[in-house]
Parts: structure tokens; C-alpha cells; sequence
């Protein structure tokens, strides 16, 4: 296998036009037909970036459209470790290659999107407007020679008017040529078209950003819910349950003010039957890593994940029959129907 190697490097060497250097790297270049990613000398020799990161920059750009880059997913991929991997993407961070945004779904759901530019010098430039289609040139208009019969000055008005041309001289009245610059006196003194001193708006066009900005005001966020009666023990539930969200998941600590903040969203859940530790399981399930803003992040989920109030079905309790005993179901204490029944039989008797 060695010696097939060697072989084929050394005949492709000598297919390279031209002498080759005495020193340094000799690159054979197979073009690429497939499978190929386009890769720009401002970041294969970016001076400040490290080879681990331009690594990086190379293997983020050929991964398809959709996948995921975060540190975890590329360290099942690649042999690097999470440390030499986070080192890498804060180096493209810092350098403009990498962004991350957070990104709000229509579920409320908070999901970071990291977005890869290979060329983050180019956002930055001004993006010049399509100039509009030029016109062809119009053809050189050629003039018969002026004879010497006929005044200069009456050549003047006959230029201005068109692309009229003058009838052909005849032959014997042709002036000499010495007498031609005399002739075309008058149109090489017709003024030109003025020069533009100094670039007008309309040559370049202003920057346009890539992300246009919202014109559109975002909508008011919904208030946090609150609950019709906010009892002492709906209070003392909420408390305990916000106060201990920290102990099953250290970044939702909360101060003692954004816990009285969010008692009242807490009570409208418990209001409606929902259990505590589905409330704690919907505030804390599927959060962002990190969560910087844990208040913000706690009041969202409770206004926008609100559960709709339970249907309460009224139930007619027993009652014991003041009669013969029996249990039946009223509103109110009495008689079972057998014997409001009988009772009333027995008054008609005896008004008979």
C-alpha cells in the first residue's frame, strides 16, 4: 500500500505545471464534484482565532441545515471534550462566526437557536443597491463635411434640432482641409454635460441591515392571574411551593419580593384543583440552560400555561326521612316521596 502511494503522489507531482518550489507545502488540488463545503481564507487564516476553533468553524459549516451544535451534541460527535468544545464556540462567539439567541415559541417555550455566519464581516457592510439597467449607447452620428458656402453659424440651430442630417455637398464645392477645424468650430464649443463634483445619495444606497427591526409594537404581555378569593391557606401553599422550587432545581431561586410577587399566580392554580406538584412540575419542566431570569421566566409559564377552571358539578346530598327512615336524596330535610305520598292521600280522605 506504501509504495501505490508513493507512486501516485509521485505522478501527480509531475503533472503540475510549472516548476515546483524548492521548500514548503506543494497543494495537488482535485476538484470536487460532491460532498464539498466552501470555506473562505478569512477564517482558514483568521490570526485570531485558534486551530481548534477554525476546526470547529469548518465541521459547524458542512453540518446540514437543522442540526444541532450545542456542546453536548458535539461532543457525541466529534472525539473533542466538552471543554475544549465550549473554548472553541467562545471563540467563534467572540469573533462574530457564532450567535446565540433565545427564541420564544408559540408554546411559550423558551429554546436557544444558534445561528453560523461565514463571513461576519460582511453583515457589516453597507449593501449597495441593484443600479438600475443602463441604456445602450447611441450609435456616433456621422456628418457629412461642412462646404465652404455655407456659414458656420448656420450649422448650429441644424444640430440642435435632431438627428437631422444636412443634404451631401456636392463634390466640386468641397473646402480644403485645411479649412476643416474652422468648420467644426461651433460643435466643439458646444458645452458638455457637467461633472458631479462630489457623489450624490442616490450612487450609494444606505446600510440595510440583514434582520430587518420590527415596525409593528409588540403586544402587551398578559397580566399574572389571579385567583377570586386569595384565602390564608391558598397564601401559605403558594409561599411553600414557589419557596421550594430551588430544592428540585438550584436555578429557580427566588428572592423573598418575587415570591409575594408571585403568590397570587400560584393560588389561581390551586384554585382550579391543580395538584402542587403539577404545578411544580409545569414551571420547572423543559426549562432553558441556564435560566438567567428565573422570576420573569416562573411568571410566564404561570400566566401563559394556565390550565381553564374545572367544571364543577353540584351533587344533591342524602337526606334521612323524617317518616318511615329512609334515605333519599333532597336539597333539604323531610319526607321521602312514598311517604309525601301517602301523607297527602290521607289529608284527601279525610277532607272527603
Amino acid at each position: 500500500m506504501d509504495t501505490q502511494q508513493n507512486t501516485a503522489l509521485t505522478r501527480a507531482l509531475t503533472e503540475i505545471p510549472g516548476p515546483l518550489p524548492a521548500r514548503g507545502v506543494i497543494h495537488i488540488a482535485i476538484r470536487h464534484t460532491d460532498r464539498f463545503t466552501v470555506v473562505g481564507n478569512d477564517l482558514a487564516q483568521h490570526p485570531g482565532l485558534s486551530t481548534t476553533a477554525v476546526g470547529f468553524a469548518v465541521r459547524i459549516q458542512s453540518l446540514p441545515q437543522g442540526t444541532e451544535i450545542g456542546i453536548k451534541a458535539l461532543a457525541a460527535r466529534f472525539p473533542e471534550g466538552e471543554k475544549l468544545i465550549a473554548a472553541a464556540l467562545r471563540e467563534l462567539e467572540a469573533h462574530g462566526y457564532l450567535q446565540r439567541a433565545r427564541t420564544r415559541l408559540p408554546n411559550g417555550r423558551i429554546v436557544t437557536r444558534t445561528v453560523f455566519c461565514n463571513q461576519p464581516a460582511a453583515m457589516l457592510r453597507p449593501r449597495v443597491a441593484a443600479a438600475p439597467p443602463q441604456q445602450a449607447p447611441a450609435a456616433p452620428r456621422v456628418t457629412a463635411p461642412v462646404p465652404a458656402s455655407v456659414p458656420a453659424p448656420a450649422r448650429g440651430p441644424a444640430l440642435a434640432r435632431g438627428p437631422a442630417l444636412a443634404p451631401a455637398p456636392k463634390p466640386e464645392h468641397h473646402a480644403p482641409l485645411a479649412s476643416a477645424p474652422e468648420a467644426l468650430a461651433p460643435q466643439a464649443s458646444a458645452p458638455e454635460a457637467p461633472v458631479p463634483e462630489a457623489s450624490t445619495p442616490q450612487d450609494h444606497a444606505p446600510f440595510v441591515p440583514l434582520v430587518p427591526t420590527p415596525t409593528a409594537p409588540k403586544p402587551p404581555r398578559p397580566p399574572l392571574p389571579q385567583p377570586r378569593e386569595l384565602t390564608p391557606e391558598l397564601e401559605r401553599i403558594s409561599t411553600a411551593l414557589l419557596s421550594d422550587l430551588h430544592h428540585h432545581s438550584p436555578e429557580f431561586t427566588l428572592s423573598e419580593e418575587h415570591v409575594h410577587r408571585l403568590v397570587p399566580g400560584v393560588a389561581a392554580w390551586l384554585e382550579r384543583d391543580i395538584h402542587p406538584d403539577t404545578i411544580r412540575h409545569a414551571l420547572t419542566t423543559n426549562a432553558p440552560e441556564p435560566v438567567k431570569y428565573p422570576y420573569q421566566f416562573v411568571k410566564h409559564r404561570l400566566t401563559v400555561l394556565l390550565p381553564p377552571p374545572a367544571l364543577r358539578t353540584t351533587v344533591t346530598p342524602f337526606q334521612t326521612c323524617d317518616g318511615c327512615e329512609r334515605a333519599f336524596r333532597a336539597p333539604a330535610p323531610g319526607r321521602c316521596r312514598d311517604c309525601r305520598t301517602g301523607l297527602a292521600h290521607e289529608d284527601q280522605q279525610a277532607a272527603a
